[in-house]
């Protein structure tokens, strides 16, 4: 099944003639010059995506964008999925901070992952992908804290178990973009 986003973050905007530069090819396929080239990320799946406005539509960087199927108000249309190193330097610095504002909006999809979080292999669970606070002692310590009583939100994280749990996710799905580790949680 393929996993669709409905909503993305715009992370650059590629005015149409900078489009030509970095690939004359697109002339001979019948690139219209009057649409504006966009990289963003999806919302669900953190999908790496371009995308062409409408003509005359105007967007900015860190914009929530309608990318789904039935009437889009500023997107034309999904052009390709991309990935990574084929992100602008603008959209590699743009997006840690647009990382931070999808993970703060959907905070719960996120503190459920740490309550229902298991393993992955005998000796791994899947809690220890969150590189640089997750240990094996942290590690007892969440699937303790969480038996007593699911957490609540990230506050809630911090305070029983003495990590930031927001920083370790951001942190992660940076990391899965980037294609650093063989597993995913994260990005689809």
């Amino acid at each position: 099944m393929v996993k669709r986003e409905d909503y993305a973050y715009i992370l650059d905007i590629i005015p149409p003639e900078q489009m030509l530069i970095k690939d004359p090819s697109l002339i001979k396929k019948g690139f219209p010059r009057n649409e504006a080239y966009v990289q963003a990320i999806g919302e669900q799946f953190f999908t790496l995506l371009e995308l062409t406005l409408k003509p005359n539509a105007t967007a900015e960087v860190g914009e929530r964008v309608y990318i789904g199927s039935g009437t889009r108000d500023k997107v034309n249309k999904i052009v390709r999925r991309i990935n990574y190193d084929e992100l602008t330097n603008e959209a590699k610095n743009a997006l840690p901070e647009i990382v931070a504002k999808i993970v703060k909006a959907q905070e719960s999809r996120f503190v459920d992952f740490f309550n229902k979080a298991g393993p992955i292999t005998l000796k791994m669970h899947s809690l220890e992908l969150l590189r640089g606070g997750i240990g094996k002692k942290t590690l007892w310590q969440i699937l303790e804290e969480r038996r007593k009583k699911p957490f609540q939100s990230f506050e809630d994280i911090k305070s029983r178990v003495g990590i930031d749990p927001e920083k370790l996710i951001i942190d992660r799905i940076l990391r899965e973009l980037q294609g650093v580790d063989q597993y995913r949680i994260f990005v689809g």
